[in-house]
Parts: structure tokens; sequence; C-alpha cells
């Protein structure tokens, strides 16, 4: 057998055993168990990251609360404001002051009030990640196991496939057999294709030089879409 018809071969049953895994890979079983497996994987990432969320936050509220009782600090020491007055202070002077400092407790508060609001909603978020955690982590059990056995209902028919394969290969040379397992990794299939007239299946002209070489059962790889292109 020519290695244009080995390869044929090679395809054939390649093509029952990629019909397998794109089955068991748009089932709802994979996609279950993928996405719970994708948000098992990523939660550490995001435990961590809202870890660090509530340290900013808190050292936020730390430093509010050092502002605030250093401006009550100094708004108490115009309490004796009459005093300070007859002892020959500057009344506009200590107006002005107490003032500014009022204004800015009144800003302080503000930022009070939008840090609260952080923390709730930061607190709400986690509270939301925690109760799907426990959702994804029963998920992913139930699905696992659904997908695992899915998997071992095809599990004869992909080793025997694969034996096939091994066995078909062995007659085509390293080289282009290691051509068309790349491609095959890269999702393009069918590998080999026909010339159609003078095009290949994706559409591109193929030039005469390149239809001479497609002569004795030769494979040419197409330029555009990197398939084996072959001649009837």
């Amino acid at each position: 057998m020519s290695v244009l018809n080995e390869l044929l071969e090679y395809q054939k049953v390649d093509a029952k055993l990629r019909k397998i895994e794109q089955d068991v890979a748009s089932s709802e079983e994979q996609k279950k168990y993928a996405q719970a497996n994708k948000f098992m994987k990523s939660a550490p990432e995001r435990f961590e990251a809202q870890d660090r969320r509530a340290a900013e936050l808190a050292a936020l509220r730390d430093d509010l609360i050092r502002r605030a009782e250093d401006i009550t600090r100094q708004i108490a020491e115009y309490s004796e404001l009459d005093e300070m007055v007859e002892e020959g202070g500057d009344v506009s002077f200590y107006k002005k002051n107490a003032q500014a400092l009022l204004d800015r407790l009144r800003a302080l508060k503000g930022e009070m009030q939008k840090l609260n609001s952080d923390i709730a909603a930061t607190v709400e978020e986690y509270e939301r990640f925690k109760k799907q955690g426990v959702l994804m982590q029963k998920q992913y059990k139930e699905y696992k196991a659904k997908r695992d056995e899915l998997v071992g209902a095809h599990k004869q028919e992909v080793s025997a496939l694969r034996e096939r394969l091994a066995e078909i290969g062995k007659k085509i040379p390293a080289d282009i057999l290691a051509k068309y397992q790349q491609k095959r990794k890269e999702n393009i299939f069918p590998i080999l294709a026909p010339l159609t007239g003078n095009m290949c299946v994706c559409g591109m002209d193929f030039p005469l030089a390149l239809q001479e070489r497609l002569a004795g059962g030769n494979v040419v790889e197409c330029e555009h879409c990197r398939r084996f292109v072959y001649k009837q």
C-alpha cells in the first residue's frame, strides 16, 4: 500500500477516534466537570486576592480612625476658647482654625462612609464566592464521576482505535506522521483532502507546478490551510 493510502487509512481510523473525543468534550458531563474544575483551580488565587483586599480596607479603616481621633483632639483644644480670648488670643484666627478642623472632620466622615460601603461590598462578595465554592465542590465530585463513567464506556473502543493507529503509523514515514499529528493537535481536520479541479478544499488555487508534484501518490501541504493535498 502506498504512503498516500496508508495516510488515508490512518485518517479514517483517526476520524473515529476524533468523533469519540468530540462527543465526550461536548457532553454535559464534561462541560459541568470542566466548569467546576476551572473554578476549583482559580479559587485559591481569588481567596488570596480577597484577603489582600480585606487587609487594604483594614489599613484604611485604621488610618481614618487615627485621623479622626487627631482632629477630635485638636477640636477639644477650643473648648476653652473664652479663656484663650481673655488671654489675648486672636478670635478670628481661632474661628478660622476651628472651621478648618470641622471641614476636615466632615470630609473624613465622607471617606468613612465610602469605606463602610466598600467593606460591605467586599464581605458580600466573599460570602457569595464562598457559597459558590460549596456548590462547585459538589458539582466537581458529581460530574467528575459522570465524566469518568462516560470515558470508561468508550475505553475499549478508544484503546482498539489507538492500537490500529499505531499499527498503521509504522508504515508511514516518521516526518510525515509527525506533521500529521501536529496538524491534528491544531484541530485541522480532515488533514488529508483531495484536489478538486485546481483547488484545495479551502478554496486556494493550486499552481500547475504544485499539481505536478502530486503525481504518483505524493502529498503537498496547502500554503493556505496547511492540509495535505492529494490527487485522486
